[in-house]
């Protein structure tokens, strides 16, 4: 494990693997690098790329500095990416796709970008007249975590009752997942009023890949297909038999395709 420093003096922690062009991986919620997708998907790109994962401040080994700001979390892509030579591929998954994209945005050297699922409600206009992030704010101070967690899945992301029930009784799983609901509201600070911010999008001319799974939800669909209506320079693909859990086998040969492309 390393550590890179970011620009608010925050330490981030991160590993390198493999060998090759360098690529970045970006989680989503609740998501670090050893807990989540990333260590399967890494595994797989590892001979293709030097991947770097990392685990995002207030996750894993990285620090925690106050105040958030979702600007904050660019700085430290743009760190990790300085490490690793000064310009770099990146792809996100979930709210990480949304930070990849932002990450862009800001001028951060991403030579070509994937991103897996974004989960911009392009539908439901409810998101943007409720704080989220303030409702998590005062679970975690309030000590409830594991209600931070079922309101993020619930209210949020609308993951169904049983299945919150049942994530409930792996206690290994649910454990992990209270022990970084503080940085829920972080997440929802980077999706903000959950709609695609089109204006900030739209000179975006970096090589794109957008992708949903064939078995998405159909809210997690339409937010690719209005987001590759404001990309500029982007290529729309679906992956068969995925929903929002994405299998790495399935991801791993998308991925390799658009950045050696």
């Amino acid at each position: 494990m390393s550590h890179v420093t970011s620009k608010d003096g925050t330490r981030i922690a991160y590993e390198r693997l493999g060998s090759g062009p360098a690529l970045l991986m970006i989680d989503g919620a609740l998501c670090s690098r050893a807990f989540g997708p990333m260590p399967k998907i890494a595994a797989l790109l590892a001979e293709h790329f030097t991947v770097y994962v990392y685990d995002r401040r207030g996750r894993g080994e990285s620090g925690d500095t106050q105040p958030y700001g979702k600007a904050r979390e660019v700085e430290d892509i743009q760190a990790l990416i300085a490490a690793a030579g000064g310009s770099a591929y990146a792809a996100g998954l979930s709210s990480g796709a949304a930070l990849a994209l932002e990450a862009a945005a800001s001028g951060v050297p991403i030579k070509k970008l994937a991103v897996y699922e974004p989960p911009f409600m392009v539908d439901d206009a409810r998101h943007a007249r409720l704080d989220h992030e303030a409702k998590l704010k005062a679970l975690v101070a309030a000590g409830e975590r594991g209600a931070a967690v079922k309101y993020f899945m619930r209210d949020m992301v609308s993951v169904p009752a049983p299945f919150v029930w049942l994530m409930q009784l792996m206690r290994g799983t649910w454990h992990k997942l209270a022990a970084v609901a503080h940085t829920l509201p972080y997440d929802a600070a980077i999706m903000g009023d959950w709609q695609i911010p089109a204006a900030r999008l739209s000179s975006l001319d970096t090589p794109t890949l957008a992708m949903y799974g064939g078995k998405t939800e159909t809210r997690l669909k339409r937010a690719i297909e209005e987001l590759v209506k404001v990309l500029p320079n982007v290529r729309q693909q679906v992956l068969p038999g995925q929903t929002h859990n994405v299998s790495a086998a399935v991801l791993v040969p998308a991925l390799v395709e658009h950045f050696k492309g």
